[in-house]
């Protein structure tokens, strides 16, 4: 039976953590204990963590800011587990979640895992919108969370993410705080030949952006993590990962090209309007609501537009700095 360290970085979401521990409250395994860092936030949840004293072996830190990733190995170095476990904020958990880990932990014996992420009844129409186009299969949200990663093995993300402490000795945490610090550490973690995989059951609720300005502004930072990602690894800089770019750049085209050359701006005119009715009725289907389908197609533009304009942007200024 492993134990399993919790950690939570947090700024400035009292109200999400106290969601998530009360998931945390409902597990049916409950060998874990849970670390709460508060990356230099102005409006704490030490009183938050606090309630849940007597429900959760729960330990709360306070920090100066200093971004996600450092915040999580400021846990990493005092969680007792065997197994880190860490969560973003704006995460909720089914009861079922570490029962899952532990039985294909067994079954596999992965030394670090992923998971996918699902939206909950309770999420608001755009939240499942913007739950879809991160899932979605018309959409680079697709790759995420799918049982084979393209071109490698699994890149697990910290949204929901384990290492063994044995990870933890001979990797050491992350080295970057923000900016793709994830799929670096993932990186890292494959290549220092450790098995990594994803456990499709062990899934959570991300709530992620409750509005598509938050959103853009989300994937905006993605995209420029991409490119600084290739700083260190620059062979992980696939094909794929052009993709929102070159929409992007397309769909600003198309207008051009139907003043310049009318035939083809039309074509690409039809081809976006075929994209979009299929995402439009995929996501209508799937979610069995329409103002969620509509909602949908916003969501999936701003995810490809946000991400496209994020890379370009920081490509730029990689190829200036040269």
């Amino acid at each position: 039976m492993r134990k399993y360290s919790v950690i939570i970085p947090v700024y400035n979401r009292p109200d999400e953590v106290r969601e998530l521990l009360q998931t945390l409250t409902a597990q049916t395994y409950r060998h874990f204990e849970v670390l709460v860092i508060e990356d230099g936030s102005t409006h704490r949840c030490e009183a938050e963590v606090q309630r849940f004293a007597g429900q959760l072996d729960v330990r709360y830190y306070y920090k100066e800011n200093s971004g996600q990733g450092f915040s999580r190995n400021y846990g990493f170095e005092r969680a007792t587990g065997d197994y880190f476990v860490i969560l973003d904020s704006d995460a909720l958990l089914p009861p079922h979640y570490f029962q899952t880990v532990e039985d294909e932990l067994d079954l596999h014996q992965y030394d670090a895992y992923g998971g996918p992420d699902r939206e909950h009844p309770s999420f608001t129409p755009v939240q499942k919108a913007i739950s879809y186009s991160m899932t979605s299969p018309f959409s680079t949200g697709g790759i995420r969370g799918g049982k084979k990663r393209l071109g490698g093995a699994f890149h697990p993300r910290s949204f929901n993410m384990g290492l063994s402490r044995e990870v933890y000795r001979r990797v050491g945490g992350f080295k970057i705080t923000r900016m793709g610090e994830d799929i670096e550490y993932s990186i890292r973690i494959i290549r220092n030949g450790f098995r990594t995989g994803l456990i499709p059951g062990a899934y959570v609720y991300h709530k992620r952006r409750t509005s598509f300005g938050q959103f853009y502004r989300q994937l905006h930072f993605f995209g420029r993590a991409r490119i600084n990602i290739s700083r260190f690894f620059p062979e992980e800089l696939k094909a794929v990962h052009l993709f929102p770019a070159l929409f992007t750049l397309g769909c600003l085209a198309v207008p051009l090209l139907l003043l310049v050359y009318r035939p083809l701006g039309a074509l690409g005119a039809a081809l976006l309007a075929l994209y979009t009715v299929l995402i439009a009725v995929h996501a209508t289907l799937r979610n069995r609501s329409l103002p969620v389908g509509l909602l949908s197609v916003g969501a999936v533009y701003v995810q490809l537009f946000g991400y496209g304009v994020g890379f370009l942007t920081e490509a730029w200024r990689k190829v200036r700095r040269g």
